[in-house]
């Protein structure tokens, strides 16, 4: 078996939170008609490739979108995770921009948007999003798995294991990073192929 183990690592599929720019968390909201065309549309991204399996947070449209995508190419979804469920926003879940909302916001983390009283913390976040990946690598080592969660999380896990800023993931997008002896490195993101030279491995 290969020493590398690799990940896509793929947001849910578009709600009507989403659409409407709500913030939602922790909130389990479903998927919405466009957001189960996007999981579709994923698996013909994802075929391009071998998979072993699939995993996924077990927020509805989290789990809504890997099972829709595991159907599509043939694959199990062998396991909901809690540590890959999206940032816990607190009292700002459900808010859209403005007034009510900023009134909520603190100064600080790494993506420079900060964070929101009562929420998680940007750190936290991070921490268990990697932990989550560090335990599939080792108990799975060498394997290609698909991992379904949410935008902060996945964006928050790629920051922490590369050590460097990482653009806003959009929904239902491929995004594959890889685990070597090496440390990590990041090969697409949302849907595009990253330069060796913007993204170097870090060590795990």
């Amino acid at each position: 078996m290969s020493s590398t183990t690799t990940f896509a690592l793929i947001r849910h599929g578009q709600t009507d939170w989403n659409a409407a720019l709500r913030i939602q968390g922790h909130s389990d909201i479903p998927l919405n008609q466009i957001g189960r065309g996007q999981a579709a549309d994923a698996v013909g991204d994802l075929a391009d490739y071998e998979w072993d399996f699939v995993v996924s947070s077990p927020l509805s449209r989290a789990a809504e979108t890997a099972d829709l995508i595991a159907h599509g190419l043939g694959l199990t979804v062998t396991r909901r995770i809690p540590e890959i469920v999206e940032r816990n926003y607190g009292p700002a879940e459900g808010m859209s921009a403005g007034p009510e909302l900023d009134a909520l916001r603190e100064p600080g983390g790494p993506t420079g948007i900060g964070g929101f009283m009562g929420a998680e913390s940007e750190s936290t976040v991070a921490a268990r999003g990697l932990t989550a990946l560090q335990l599939l690598t080792r108990d799975h080592p060498g394997a290609r798995i698909i991992v379904v969660s949410h935008g902060t999380l996945i964006r928050l896990t790629l920051m922490q294991a590369l050590g460097q800023p990482v653009d806003t993931i959009r929904n239902a997008s491929l995004n594959v990073l890889a685990h070597t002896s090496s440390g990590w490195s990041l090969d697409i993101l949302n849907g595009a192929p990253v330069p060796a030279t913007d993204l170097l491995p870090t060590a795990s």
